[in-house]
This record gives C-alpha cells, structure tokens and sequence, in this order.
C-alpha cells in the first residue's frame, strides 16, 4: 500500500509542476521515474512514451498508467493515473471559478507567454536528451532526419510515422544482422 500511495504522490507532483503537456513533463519525468525511483530506465521511459503518444488519451496519463502498472499491476496504473490528473482537475476547476475576473488582466497574459517560454524550453531539453539516447548510428540518424522532414512538411500522422519507424527499425536491424555488421555504431 506504501508503494501505491507513492506512485500517486510522484505522479501528483509531476502533473502539479508540469506546465505544456507531455512533452514538458518528460524532464521531471525522468528524474522521479528514472533517477530518483528507478522504477523504469531511460530506455523503457521513451519506450513508454513512445507508447503513450500512439494510443489513444493523453501522452502523459499513458505514460504515468505503464508505470505504475509495471511496479503494481492495475492498482498501481490507477494510483499513477489518478496521481497524474488530480492536480489538472483541481487546477482546472478552480480557474474555470474565476476565469471570469482575471482573463483579461494584461499581467495573467504576460504570465502565460513567459509560461509558454518556460515550456519550450523545457521541450528542447527533453528533446535533445531524447536525440542522444536514441540516434546511436548512422542508420538511425538516417531514420531521424527522414521522419523530422516528413512530420514538418507533411500531414501524415504521427501515429503512422511512429507505426513506420518502428517497421523500418526492425527491418534494418535485420539487415545489419544478415550483413554481419550488427553491433550499435555500425
């Protein structure tokens, strides 16, 4: 029971400090999960994430479900989950009270573009942390820069892309393994 109220407290921090969604989460992310928990590695966090932005529902809540299901089964995914939202649900309910009295203060729009600032950021980072793990060869970097340039000039979803990296990960490692050139940095 104490492991379960953790992973709803650390996912209740990480949803309360978090501003811009998933992506900005990924930093906190990794130092609760990876760093100060070592209830995932680097590596089965972006597995996780990667995951959780091809399913259905919200990058973040998806995320917090895999991880607590892996340390608890389903009552760990429901305390990690419930962990994540919480602090939206009450955030949320008490700007939609008084939305009405401070929307159009010039201060509260100030305050949201240094936010939005903030958060990319934040972004950036998780972003580039994410490159160094995952661009480990020439065949990936390859991969990286073909899916940038198709995401950026093109409509096709992000699920499809995903879907198709993932295919194509598969078939160049079989490649490499068949040419005997499969060691990482190949």
């Amino acid at each position: 029971m104490k492991e379960i109220f953790k992973l709803f407290l650390t996912f209740a921090k990480v949803g309360c400090f978090t501003f811009g969604g998933g992506y900005a989460m990924l930093p906190l992310l990794q130092k609760e999960v990876v760093e100060k928990n070592n209830w995932a590695t680097e590596e089965e966090l972006m597995d996780y994430f990667a995951i959780g932005q091809c399913t259905p529902g919200i990058i973040a809540v998806n995320t917090s479900t895999f991880i607590g299901y892996k340390r608890k089964g389903v009552v760990g995914g429901i305390a990690a989950t419930l962990g994540m939202v919480f602090p939206s649900l009450i955030i949320i309910t008490i700007i939609a009270a008084f939305i009405r009295s401070f929307a159009d203060l010039e201060i509260v729009g100030h305050a949201l573009n240094g936010i939005k600032a903030g958060v990319c950021a934040l972004i950036l980072d998780a972003v580039i942390k994410l490159i160094k793990k995952s661009v480990i060869d020439r065949y990936t970097l390859i991969l990286f820069i073909a899916v940038f340039f198709i995401a950026l000039l093109t409509d096709i979803s992000t699920v499809i892309l995903i879907i198709l990296s993932g295919a194509l990960g598969v078939l160049i490692s079989r490649i490499k393994a068949r040419s005997g050139s499969g060691k990482e940095g190949a």
